[in-house]
């Protein structure tokens, strides 16, 4: 009996290694496999909140647990309607195909800041070429269909002739609100508010060195699609950076206020940084 007992332990506990290591954390790569979708197409769902983000790996890399990946599959119309909400169409002619309307037409909208960019990407002839989501343009069609043709309101006309161009601001928000809804800590959400900031205004706001590289420590890497190829990135790169001044002023504001949140944080932990 003892000799059968000893027999059965190695099995016992391998099994308990397999049990644990089905439990574990999966990398971006395996969650989207277990979700049948395209790195692109996983990327987007986890940009925007639709794929939560586990624990990260100690080396500081992306994990999904597997009660997510079970949430997310548990959801109605799983995968196809997940797949709709994050189709992304990118640039004019598309998006005028979807939107029910002329590229024109369409160019002159977004620049105006009526449709949001949800990602961009950088063409062969090192042209910008903003993406949106498909679901959101139709969702506009739908509502406002009055802009999809006739005479530009008075408000575009204004813009136009100023030579006005809102899509960079208006990534850049839908950007930064969706980095602000991933995390609650102060730190973490100053991180974010001084990425999208000139230097010199998060010198301004943050005068202690230490307090910078904590800052630096956890900022956000760039967003998915962001050009590795540095011609490419010269060309992506401004748009990380708020522009106008009153967008400058407004990050810079959430940016004092995140801070004076961490340091209150700090001040009771005693240490820098997340806690």
């Amino acid at each position: 009996m003892e000799r059968e007992l000893c027999e059965r332990a190695p099995v016992g506990a391998a099994a308990l290694r397999e049990d644990a290591g089905s439990r574990a954390p999966l990398a971006g790569i395996r969650a989207a496999a277990e979700l049948g979708l395209r790195r692109g197409e996983f990327a987007r769902a986890v940009q925007l909140g639709l794929v939560r983000q586990g624990p990260r790996a100690a080396g500081g890399a992306a994990r999904f647990t597997r009660a997510e990946l079970e949430r997310v599959k548990a959801e109605r119309g799983f995968p196809e309607a997940l797949r709709a909400r994050v189709e992304t169409v990118a640039g004019a002619d598309h998006g005028a195909r979807v939107l029910g309307t002329v590229p024109t037409r369409f160019t002159r909208l977004a620049r105006c800041g009526h449709l949001s960019p949800v990602g961009y990407r950088v063409n062969r002839y090192r042209a910008l070429v903003w993406l949106y989501l498909a679901a959101e343009l139709r969702e506009f069609a739908a509502r406002r269909p009055a802009l999809l043709s006739g005479a530009a309101p008075p408000e575009d006309r204004e813009l136009l002739a100023a030579g006005a161009d809102l899509r960079p601001g208006r990534w850049r928000e839908r950007h930064v609100s969706l980095l602000l809804r991933r995390t609650a800590d102060p730190w973490e959400r100053a991180a974010v508010l001084a990425s999208v900031l000139p230097e010199g205004e998060v010198l301004a706001a943050v005068p202690d060195p230490a307090e910078r590289i904590v800052l630096a420590a956890l900022a956000p890497p760039p967003p998915y699609g962001h050009p590795q190829v540095p011609a490419a990135a010269a060309v992506a790169g401004p748009l990380l950076l708020a522009g106008p001044p009153e967008e400058v002023g407004r990050y810079r504001a959430g940016l004092d206020l995140a801070l004076t949140g961490a340091r209150g944080q700090s001040n009771s932990t005693g240490e820098r940084g997340p806690t």
